[in-house]
């Protein structure tokens, strides 16, 4: 039976992939900031703030098989309104909290015989967006981390990366707070509607498993086809 981590595992997108990997019978640790759950079954969560605590080592198993880091912002407003405090705190949250992660349980992944890294990229860094500066800065740096850490940690562990264009969670709900921001973000789409945590987790489930044991250095692009097709 494999053992992942979920860092951010309570909300959104990580949420989503903790129910996915529970129908894959596995021993599920997910890390939870403000939204407190209850661990339940197979699965454990601990509190915990990237941003200024350490992972209690303590309370994860001897092997890890699997880590997906997930926190995020969607912070979305002109260059010039943008402070140096607020690319410093994305970077923070996005690109040296997962550095942080894995640092600390890359000596229980290195026991593993297919371990994973999961990481979270966004659209917006291979298609430029408006306003999205501040996020494609830290995003892109994720995708930086993701190739060089494949090419460092290969042949013992993966390393991948999904960028997903805007999905129905709470992290987007200025986006999509009316009826009519839903849609107008979906006519946006070529396939009409809004992505799904569901959607996502299904392709972290994927590369999180033994399924993709020949997938490494990889950023995978999950938006309905918006950063690619024009109609």
């Amino acid at each position: 039976m494999r053992n992942y981590v979920i860092i951010g595992g309570s909300s959104g997108i990580g949420n989503a992939i903790v129910e996915s990997l529970e129908d894959h019978d596995a021993n599920i640790v997910a890390t939870y900031n403000t939204n407190a759950k209850e661990s339940r079954g197979k699965v454990k969560y601990l509190k915990y703030d990237v941003t200024t605590d350490e992972l209690d080592l303590d309370e994860l198993p001897e092997q890890i098989d699997g880590l997906a880091y997930c926190p995020g912002s969607i912070n979305l407003k002109p260059f010039k309104r943008f402070k140096e405090d607020d690319f410093v705190q994305d970077f923070k949250l996005q690109v040296m909290g997962a550095t942080k992660v894995i640092k600390q349980l890359l000596p229980k992944m290195k026991g593993s015989q297919d371990a994973s890294i999961l990481l979270f990229s966004t659209v917006a860094v291979q298609t430029g967006f408006s306003f999205h500066t501040q996020v494609a800065i830290s995003k892109g740096a994720i995708e930086g981390l993701t190739r060089s850490l494949a090419a460092e940690l290969s042949p013992d562990i993966r390393v991948n990366a999904l960028a997903p264009s805007l999905t129905n969670t709470n992290l987007a709900g200025k986006l999509l707070s009316t009826p009519e921001k839903i849609n107008m973000q979906s006519e946006k789409n070529p396939l009409k509607k809004i992505g799904d945590p569901k959607d996502i987790a299904e392709a972290a489930t994927y590369l999180l498993t033994e399924k993709s044991s020949w997938m490494t250095g990889q950023i995978i692009t999950i938006d309905g086809g918006y950063s690619r097709i024009k109609k």
